[in-house]
């Protein structure tokens, strides 16, 4: 699997469907959504193409909404939700530089109970066969948002994803790691213990790394950090800046990691918020960085990731009615990279 970094053929997105995450047809909260939704792509397909997957009884409307804008297309299959980056393929290059698609079992983030996935359980096969491109399937439940890669061989995953004995029953933690590397390509898995304190809540993931700490294209991982001791993630963040600072690499080389702050926000009306500037998208020539309404953290944060990805600008785009159904701009969205020549 290349790093994010690596140059894109397209970003592919899925557009919201009416369901109990977004609420019912016509309803403010999915209205929101699909703003959101389409703000995110508008940006993205400034720096490269966007394929949207919708809904066939969704397609007019996303059509509609995003009438003038161009760089985007549409194709459409029946939808549970609209977070591709968990449901889509993992896009990995072949040894002769060719794409293949990882697909992993998708349960509805361990068989939660608001979750519906039969049909997104189908959608990577659906997106790896609109992309032309050939299909493994992995034996392990997982989401894309629960792993993210360097590059170079090495690949972060969280305990409470991979292990939950709702998505791995009877899984060991030698037998997760030897699957990943074997679809990845990856040699060293370095295990985060858990992720941000939302994510256990509601709508959450239960430990998605994609919100936790990434990998940089100039050599860093950056990791969330939440400054303010009344936040219980004051503490997660400090347990995990531990785990990072005693890790090593693929190559054994010891980590280099870069705080990056939350903004200043403590909660919303559902409780404690996990407001985390790692949740980016990086495209072609630009980062798609979430803002939150914070003019102070949003433009320190913009400082951070523009040394972490150098000559590339960093877009910032509000995504706190992203955050608000579960996830951010990363969440969102899913890079195909171009083929490997030479």
């Amino acid at each position: 699997m290349p790093a994010e970094w690596y140059p894109h053929e397209r970003t592919w997105m899925s557009f919201p469907t009416a369901n109990d995450t977004f609420g019912p047809d016509g309803s403010e909260t999915l209205t929101r959504a699909r703003a959101a939704w389409a703000r995110v792509a508008r940006t993205v397909a400034l720096y490269e193409p966007v394929t949207l997957v919708a809904d066939p009884d969704d397609e007019q409307v996303a059509r509609d909404l995003l009438a003038g804008t161009t760089g985007i297309t549409l194709v459409t299959t029946p939808l549970d939700d609209a977070w591709i980056r968990d449901s889509g393929p993992t896009f990995v290059h072949d040894a002769d530089g060719s794409l293949r698609a990882v697909n992993w079992i998708f349960n509805g983030w361990g068989a939660q109970s608001w979750a519906a996935w039969e049909n997104d359980a189908r959608l990577a096969t659906t997106v790896a066969d609109a992309a032309g491109v050939p299909v493994d399937d992995s034996p392990l439940v997982g989401e894309g948002g629960g792993l993210h890669v360097d590059g170079r061989g090495t690949v972060l995953l969280t305990d409470t994803v991979q292990l939950d004995p709702d998505r791995n029953a009877g899984w060991t933690k030698e037998q997760a790691e030897e699957e990943i590397h074997t679809r990845l390509g990856t040699r060293h898995a370095i295990w985060l213990p858990r992720g941000l304190t939302r994510d256990y809540d509601g709508f959450g993931t239960r430990g998605h790394v994609d919100i936790v700490a990434s990998f940089t294209e100039a050599g860093h991982v950056l990791l969330h950090r939440q400054e303010n001791p009344d936040h219980p993630d004051h503490e997660v963040t400090r347990e995990l800046r531990k785990v990072l600072d005693s890790a090593v690499d693929a190559d054994g080389n010891p980590l280099t990691v870069v705080d990056l702050p939350a903004p200043d926000v403590l909660r919303d009306e559902e409780g404690w918020v996990d407001y985390s500037y790692i949740n980016h998208l990086v495209c072609n020539n630009a980062v798609i960085l979430c803002a939150f309404g914070d003019e102070q953290a949003d433009e320190r944060a913009r400082g951070i990731l523009a040394q972490s990805y150098p000559g590339r600008t960093v877009e910032l785009v509000d995504a706190r009615d992203i955050f608000a159904f579960g996830g951010g701009i990363h969440c969102i969205t899913q890079q195909q990279p171009e083929v490997r020549h030479g």
